[in-house]
């Protein structure tokens, strides 16, 4: 299925990292020639007022005095600016929540969208807890852009590295990543492990001639782990070979494994190396 619908999450304030990763998002959009929905939100927050409030002050004024939105208006203005001058088809939403709803609430709009973008801060529990409830909830896959990097990702994914396990999540993934495997210039499929078993090998070669009756050349492969972690080790071969886009199943273990032991997908979503793809 062709990738035409996506959701693009605005949250938390505007800045020059978070404008760069706009632009280079919408003309990946504008790549795929799909319709973009920014989910602008503005974050009802509470801020610690400067003065003491009176205790003779109504309740609902003291509450309003100490309440403060996030400035959704800027992420949309400049939604809007990329667009037009993209050529990108557009539409926005724009809604009031509480932080506690906010995953949620973008979790849930997921479903009705092939896929989101999702720009991200590195190592931003914020961040982190929203491509979770994603992964989890949406039912979709989606598209990191690490905003730190957004200045030097490409415009085009031509260059595309699967990162397989033979597990379920990496099949999803590779199923949901088909339309952008099909465009690429470059596919490599590769298994991070010591010492390579035949099942894990026989694995990979079958995976690459699936590809290939979809009209997908991709090349497989082996790499050591040597001792360091597998999304260590992924992200030290996305640098090395100049990855476009890593293609990748999220939580093969446990959620709560990873959270206390670390793991490959806590890692990538903690500092994603390039544009991510993932599914579950």
């Amino acid at each position: 299925m062709a990738i035409k619908d996506i959701q693009l999450p605005l949250v938390g304030e505007p800045s020059e990292a978070a404008r760069a990763a706009i632009q280079k998002c919408m003309a990946i959009c504008g790549d795929f020639g799909a319709r973009v929905t920014a989910v602008a939100v503005e974050e009802d927050i509470s801020v610690r007022p400067k003065v003491l409030i009176s205790p003779d002050l109504d309740n609902a004024a003291a509450i309003a005095a100490v309440r403060s939105v996030t400035d959704a208006q800027g992420f949309l203005k400049i939604f809007h600016d990329v667009a037009a001058s993209l050529g990108v088809r557009s539409v926005a939403e724009l809604h009031r929540l509480a932080s506690a709803d906010v995953a949620d609430t973008i979790a849930r709009a997921a479903r009705l969208h092939d896929l989101s973008l999702v720009p991200v801060k590195s190592h931003h529990s914020f961040s982190e807890r929203l491509v979770e409830r994603l992964l989890f909830e949406s039912g979709r896959p989606m598209i990191l852009c690490p905003e730190e990097l957004a200045a030097d990702l490409p415009l085009v994914l031509n260059d595309v590295l699967i990162a397989w396990d033979g597990s379920a999540p990496a099949a999803r993934a590779v199923g949901d990543a088909l339309p952008i495997l099909k465009a690429a210039e470059t596919v490599h499929i590769v298994t991070a492990t010591d010492d390579a078993t035949a099942e894990e090998v026989r694995s990979g070669r079958a995976l690459s001639e699936h590809l290939a009756e979809h009209g997908v050349s991709a090349t497989f492969t082996t790499i050591g782990i040597s001792g360091s972690s597998i999304g260590k080790v992924l992200a030290a071969h996305v640098s090395a070979h100049q990855v476009h886009l890593l293609v990748m199943g999220a939580y093969h273990h446990s959620r709560l494994n990873e959270t206390v032991w670390g793991g490959v997908t806590k890692t990538i979503i903690g500092q994603p190396p390039c544009w991510v793809m993932m599914s579950r």
